[in-house]
């Protein structure tokens, strides 16, 4: 893909580069630190695409001509909303929740435009459902570090995080980190896609 702007990621997740990259994009990356704290009187969708916003307005100021993409994942069951663990064993607490249930994984983005401030921002949602995990699974992924940047304590990605998934139900991407699909949608709605493939390619 091909952008009429320059694009400026405002994350500091390798998943969401790589996911960028997966389609044709190679964004400079400029981390924001949002405290990700979540607000109650919001739903956790609602959360998610605020804190997007908060990401992309952090890293906007004194960039001219281009686009700033802010993101934002959250995980909800029995209505709890679950970010990132804050240490080993809250890891191993999300896990234990998660294990054998269906949970949503919701992740919002907001895209900025330099220099008019044109704001599009989304929210997609996805159900997962887990295998039962036994307590020595849980407690090997955990000791490799794997899930303490990652909402809900887990990576669809991760080599061992993958088999913990029987069913996914809406965009595989969307549990990665960015719903790659709404993202093009909102690109399109700002005239910012120049070409979906590369000239030479």
């Amino acid at each position: 893909m091909v952008l009429r702007k320059p694009l400026v990621l405002a994350s500091r997740s390798p998943r969401r580069l790589h996911l960028l990259r997966q389609i044709g994009l190679d964004p400079l990356v400029i981390p924001c630190d949002i405290p990700e704290a979540f607000d109650s009187g919001r739903s956790a969708g609602e959360n998610a695409e605020w804190l997007a916003v908060q990401k992309a307005e952090a890293a906007a100021p004194g960039l001219h001509d281009c686009l700033v993409l802010g993101a934002d994942t959250i995980v909800t069951i029995d209505g709890m909303m679950l970010g990132k663990p804050q240490d080993r064993e809250d890891a191993v607490r999300m896990l234990t929740l998660l294990s054998g249930r269906t949970h949503l994984v919701h992740t919002g983005f907001a895209v900025i435009d330099r220099p008019s401030l044109t704001l599009i921002k989304g929210v997609e949602e996805t159900r997962v459902s887990f295998r039962g995990l036994p307590p020595d699974e849980i407690a090997a992924y955990v000791a490799g570090g794997s899930p303490m940047d990652k909402a809900g304590a887990y990576g669809i990605q991760d080599d061992y995080g993958a088999v913990f998934v029987q069913r996914v139900e809406g965009c595989f991407y969307n549990v990665v980190g960015l719903p790659l699909a709404a993202l093009y949608a909102a690109l399109q709605s700002l005239h910012a896609v120049q070409s979906i493939r590369p000239e030479n390619g």
